[in-house]
């Protein structure tokens, strides 16, 4: 089983590339106790189309383009559910359980998901109401798939 970390625009190196690094890094090293085979971040370029509808399509369908037919897809999504880590950790365990072969966390371009991607989803997740920079969710979801792997292994890094 892998996770994939899925995000439209790049991640340029500096401080921010070097924390995302050291999550996933992390993550890997965690997971692989737990059959966890990678955790890896694809980037696809941002859409140039001059509507935000046609944008948003077009980034859709290069994020679904890649995915797994037995994939869950989770959506990292403003309109998303909010939940505490155990619980997060709880529903990718379950999803690691059916079998899953991959679970791919899609972070959109500037304008959000199109509805075919969020139609797709089997979760959307909002990291709260605020707004926040890709490259900071990047960090984010890298961080909470770590504590999410740390919390099934029953590592003392979650503290409640």
């Amino acid at each position: 089983m892998r996770y994939v970390i899925a995000a439209v625009g790049r991640m340029k190196s500096g401080p921010e590339r070097e924390l995302l690094d050291r999550y996933l890094d992390r993550a890997r090293k965690t997971g692989r106790a737990l059959g966890v085979t990678a955790v890896d971040v694809t980037e696809t370029v941002e859409s140039r189309a001059q509507r935000t509808e046609d944008r948003k399509a077009e980034e859709a369908q290069v994020l679904l383009s890649g995915l797994h037919p037995r994939a869950r897809l989770i959506a990292l999504d403003e309109t998303g559910k909010t939940m505490a880590s155990p619980a997060f950790a709880e529903v990718l365990r379950g999803w690691m359980d059916e079998g899953c072969p991959e679970i791919v966390l899609a972070i959109g371009g500037a304008d959000g998901h199109g509805p075919d991607l969020l139609a797709r989803a089997d979760l959307k997740l909002a990291f709260g109401a605020m707004t926040w920079p890709h490259q900071i969710v990047r960090i984010l979801v890298a961080e909470q798939v770590y504590r999410a792997l740390t919390i099934q292994s029953g590592h003392p890094y979650h503290r409640v």
